[in-house]
């Protein structure tokens, strides 16, 4: 833990263990990698995914953002899970459950031809185990126009409030509603291809993403399907 990743305000609700980082991380697909271009600060949504201590992402080969982190330049990227919106006595203590987490380090173009593939793969296999085997493989021009970025993860750190309402004492005492309202991204029903062949069935592999389910458990669940040594 450094100044870097130390988290300043709330510091009860930080954890720096490796455990806590990599199961926020791990129920999310989605991340937000932050960079400076030329003195300007950008913010890009995208897709990732966590090997041991290594963070992978990627886009298209034009990308500005790929293209100038290609050279090692620090980043920082996040994820956030909104878990519940906190309804308080007064609107100082309105809130929300969250977990997050800050994560570190120099990002680098993946170059080498052995990582490359096994990123080709990875994008994929990571949420859906074992479905790259059964694809058409990608072809010279789909390869050539997918980059992807990596990064150690250096410093990292959690930040999370699980505490739903929380008035000040005297406040208990006043005739005013409060509530928590949990918030939760839930799976809706498949809806298959309309053009899919006869005979053409959805794969026992794909139970992890049934109706009903949270999406953070499916995404965790099929993390350690591909890793599991996690």
């Amino acid at each position: 833990m450094s100044s870097r990743n130390r988290v300043k305000r709330r510091h009860d609700r930080g954890f720096y263990d490796h455990a806590t980082v990599n199961r926020i991380l791990d129920a999310s697909m989605l991340c937000h990698v932050s960079y400076v271009i030329d003195g300007q600060p950008y913010c890009t949504p995208t897709f990732f995914w966590r090997e041991g201590t290594k963070l992978y992402w990627h886009g298209s080969s034009a990308s500005r953002m790929l293209e100038n982190q290609s050279e090692g330049q620090r980043v920082c990227l996040t994820v956030a899970h909104l878990d519940s919106l906190v309804l308080a006595r007064c609107g100082f203590n309105h809130s929300a459950d969250y977990r997050a987490v800050m994560a570190f380090g120099t990002a680098y173009l993946v170059t080498d031809p052995d990582e490359k593939q096994r990123a080709i793969v990875a994008m994929v296999d990571r949420l859906f185990p074992d479905r790259t085997a059964g694809l058409r493989p990608s072809n010279r021009q789909e390869i050539k126009a997918t980059s992807f970025i990596a990064m150690e993860i250096e410093e990292a750190s959690a930040k999370i409030r699980a505490k739903g309402v929380a008035d000040d004492d005297e406040d208990y005492e006043l005739p005013i509603y409060a509530e928590r309202i949990p918030v939760r991204t839930v799976i809706g029903a498949p809806e298959p291809c309309p053009r899919l062949l006869d005979g053409v069935t959805r794969p026992a592999s794909l139970d992890g993403y049934s109706e009903g389910r949270l999406l953070e458990d499916a995404l965790r669940d099929a993390y350690f399907v591909q890793y599991p040594a996690g």
